[in-house]
């Protein structure tokens, strides 16, 4: 059996993102979920909620043994992106592009 969760619409680039991402794939849940706590990246927290959201999504389903639980994919893919400008010097305007992404998260039993 799966469960999964997705987390759409983070404030965060997913180029950062994905740096957590790839880091716990393939993972036992028990592990990845230390090794995003003890990770000082920007996208470690918001992978994190992500993970727990399909662990709880998990637990909800009686046939699934949690204890041996592996992230068997897990993906970033780019949201919208909110454009903005900024003033520059000389009259020009400077673009500012505000990234956004979403996470998706499939845990699997061994």
């Amino acid at each position: 059996m799966e469960s999964r969760a997705v987390g759409k619409y983070l404030g965060l680039q997913p180029r950062k993102v994905r740096y957590s991402a790839d880091l716990i794939r393939g993972k036992r849940v028990e592990d990845a979920v230390h090794i995003l706590l003890f990770t000082p990246k920007v996208g470690a927290k918001a992978v994190s909620k992500v993970l727990q959201s399909a662990l709880a999504n998990a637990r909800q389903n009686p046939s699934i043994d949690v204890d041996t639980l592996v992230v068997k994919t897990i993906f970033v893919n780019q949201g919208p992106t909110a454009k903005r400008f900024q003033p520059k010097p000389m009259g020009r305007a400077g673009r500012i592009r505000k990234r956004s992404c979403h996470v998706t998260v499939v845990l699997s039993e061994v």
